[in-house]
């Protein structure tokens, strides 16, 4: 049994460079979370969806490189998701995306930690089953839950926006950009957005702004720190890495396996460091490639 369990889309990017070139990575929020937290040594199995088709393969391939489990029969879709993504000259990428989802049948497990993410949690069919899931583990785990909106696929219209407020509810932790709240909440500063995520049920909110650092914003208050300034060669599952590294870190500090506890700003300064310079690894080479835990010594 896992102490680990990640549940959310797994798909194909397909990079697009800036002298037109293309190249594809195995990829996805949920799968780059779970390659992340495997790679960091910790036993984690996923729950996704894909095909049993030539990019399908290289999904398998790459999870199993990286010794992360499968839960359930992922052979639930016709054809394996693909993301466009564009790299502009400063290494952000932008995406388009041709995804469907489901959630396999998932069979009786008791990990300390579910994550979930992104599109996984939002889009139909798969979200109903993965709030029902949540629902059902949360006695027993920590439920932490990345935003990651995609607006080239949900829009960000009012269902999204509840939709996303329904998995908040059973999250102990959420993580977001200030891109992400300001299509959420445009109207919003990014604290008033935080208050309205914490006043739905999440303990604690960590805010990622790119080369802007990240802050945690919990009840003792917030705790800031600064990105690792590395040269960028993309930015792709650079936010799926930090999440990883923040669950990581709090398994060190035994803040696992239920509501999460209250943490001291040493504490919480130790977590998001640890997740800046993990994010820094990935930034510094193409795709989504997570560090091990050895690069981060």
């Amino acid at each position: 049994m896992t102490d680990f369990l990640v549940v959310g889309e797994s798909l194909v990017d397909i990079v697009q460079r800036p002298d037109g070139s293309t190249l594809e990575y195995p990829g996805g929020s949920a799968a780059n979370v779970a390659v992340a937290l495997a790679r960091l040594g910790r036993p984690v199995e996923l729950a996704t969806s894909f095909a049993d088709d030539e990019r399908g393969a290289m999904l398998a391939r790459h999870l199993n490189q990286s010794a992360v489990g499968l839960v359930g029969d992922p052979h639930r879709l016709a054809r394996t998701s693909t993301a466009l993504a564009t790299i502009a000259a400063d290494g952000s990428a932008s995406y388009t995306f041709d995804i469907e989802w489901q959630l396999p049948e998932i069979p009786e497990v008791g990990p300390l930690v579910v994550h979930t993410c992104s599109l996984g949690a939002v889009m139909a069919p798969g979200a109903a089953d993965v709030r029902r899931l949540l629902e059902r583990l949360r006695p027993q785990a920590l439920v932490s839950y990345d935003v990651n909106t995609r607006p080239a696929v949900t829009g960000v219209g009012p269902e999204v926006v509840q939709a996303v407020e329904e998995v908040v509810t059973l999250a102990d932790l959420v993580k977001a950009s200030d891109e992400d709240l300001h299509a959420l909440y445009p109207a919003d500063t990014v604290e008033v957005a935080v208050e309205r995520l914490r006043g739905l049920g999440a303990s604690a909110v960590v805010v990622t702004r790119g080369q802007g650092g990240a802050t945690w914003y919990g009840p003792d208050g917030r705790v800031d720190v600064a990105s690792h300034e590395v040269p960028v060669v993309d930015t792709i599952g650079a936010g799926d890495t930090f999440g990883a590294a923040v669950i990581d870190a709090l398994s060190d500090l035994g803040a696992v396996g239920g509501r999460l506890p209250g943490l001291g700003s040493s504490e919480v300064d130790k977590v998001l460091r640890h997740a800046a310079r993990a994010a820094a690894v990935t930034v510094s080479r193409p795709g989504a490639d997570p560090p091990y835990r050895h690069e981060l010594l």
